[in-house]
């Protein structure tokens, strides 16, 4: 009784400030769209429902981000506002920091550190990180989880689950897997709720990159870390500004060992770190590129490893029919419209127009968005397993973009392509 009181309260709450959001769109988009097109009214549209997001909060923020990557449901003006979500979210005052350490430790002065900063050094709406040592003398990061947001969230993705059922029954929706694509996203926010997952992530992302030329993830103090919180080794001096000040030849080495890391997870591993985000992505003065918050990550079935590793292996020599075919065999069903013939032919072309690209003019992303806006038209649709490794890759790349400009992404990646398909153990 008393959840369902709560799932009510908050329903209420979310349709009347979605009401004060999106009610104004009836009027204005029509203006927009005599005025600006169709186009502009569309991107207007896609603002407001932004802002909304970000107005009902953190477990709101995060599902945006994650519908956001699915480009081939989702119309591109959408998707391209959705991606500007970011965490807004104000640091744990101290009240809030002790109460996060009695809810990981037990208690609000943990023995096994010698100082902890009063002040976090990261702010996100699931956890705050904190500069603490510990009783060895060694300089530690504290990823402390937010305390009661767990409840909150599954409340927020509870209704989201209610109304992708009910949304699920109408005609406008019949041929869109709103279901599988909402479980989809809830499965992936609640993941970031879970710090043993999170510092398991962190265990195989650094097991398996350990032999990529200077590519460090941070080591977990397994003694101290708990089931709300994470213990990792403290990497001092990161900022996203590190590479800018650096010698060209130094900024082609962060590219391309950016670069060779996410092919190594996505062609080798299997295992893929879906979030690289520049707040997530690190450059040192040291020339190691560090990756952190491992809490979205994908481990991919060895088929779908292999058919990935496949698709970029024939992209890179031009076999457009055969990438075609692989995308069509990796998704999760057709629509009951679906152009499969059609599909294959202009999947085929986009490859092929690609492949015959120079380097500087060649985009992982406006490759990407033509790939889904074909699949949303012919009525392929894609595997979320897929979606989301292919989302790090889309991430990376302006960052990549900036370092190195002449940066060939499918001649980087044919060597860790064959160690995918041809050299693993």
């Amino acid at each position: 009784m008393g959840r369902r009181w709560a799932l009510t309260r908050r329903g209420t709450h979310v349709v009347v400030t979605a009401a004060g959001y999106l009610a104004p769109l009836v009027v204005t988009g029509p203006l927009i769209a005599v005025r600006r097109g169709r186009g502009a009214a569309r991107r207007h549209a896609a603002d407001r429902l932004t802002a909304l997001l970000t107005r009902l909060g953190p477990t709101f923020v995060k599902a945006g981000q994650v519908l956001g990557t699915r480009r081939d449901l989702l119309p591109a003006e959408l998707c391209e506002a959705l991606a500007v979500l970011h965490d807004a979210v104000a640091p744990l005052d101290a009240a809030g920091t002790r109460q996060a350490l009695i809810e990981a430790y037990g208690t609000a002065e943990p023995t096994i550190f010698r100082t902890l900063d009063a002040v976090p050094v990261a702010s996100g709406s699931v956890a705050c990180v904190y500069r603490a040592t510990l009783t060895t003398g060694e300089t530690v990061a504290l990823k402390l989880r937010r305390p009661g947001v767990e409840p909150v969230m599954r409340l927020d993705l509870g209704l989201m689950r209610g109304v992708a059922t009910v949304l699920a029954r109408l005609p406008l929706f019949r041929n869109v897997p709103v279901v599988e694509v909402v479980d989809s996203m809830c499965a992936a926010v609640l993941g970031q709720l879970d710090f043993e997952r999170e510092a398991a992530n962190l265990r195989q992302l650094r097991r398996n990159l350990s032999n990529v030329p200077r590519v460090w993830v941070p080591r977990v103090h397994d003694d101290a870390t708990r089931p709300r919180c994470i213990v990792m080794e403290f990497i001092p001096g990161l900022s996203v500004d590190t590479a800018q000040g650096l010698s060209r030849a130094v900024r082609r080495r962060f590219a391309a060992s950016g670069m060779t890391a996410i092919y190594h997870m996505l062609f080798v591993d299997g295992f893929v770190h879906c979030d690289l985000h520049p707040g997530n992505l690190y450059f040192t003065s040291g020339s190691h590129v560090v990756v952190l918050d491992a809490g979205f990550s994908v481990q991919l079935s060895e088929e779908l490893r292999r058919l990935f590793a496949e698709f970029f292996m024939n992209m890179s020599i031009g076999r457009g029919r055969y990438c075609a075919e692989i995308v069509v065999r990796s998704g999760t069903g057709l629509r009951p419209d679906a152009d499969v013939p059609v599909f294959l032919d202009k999947m085929a072309e986009l490859v092929e127009r690609s492949h015959g690209l120079p380097a500087r003019e060649f985009s992982l992303i406006a490759f990407a968005a033509e790939m889904f806006d074909l699949q949303r038209r012919y009525g392929v649709h894609a595997a979320p397993e897929l979606i989301f490794p292919l989302l790090s890759l889309l991430v990376i790349e302006g960052t990549v973009r900036d370092l190195d400009p002449e940066m060939d992404f499918q001649e980087l990646a044919k060597p860790v392509l064959m160690e995918g398909l041809f050299g693993r153990r």
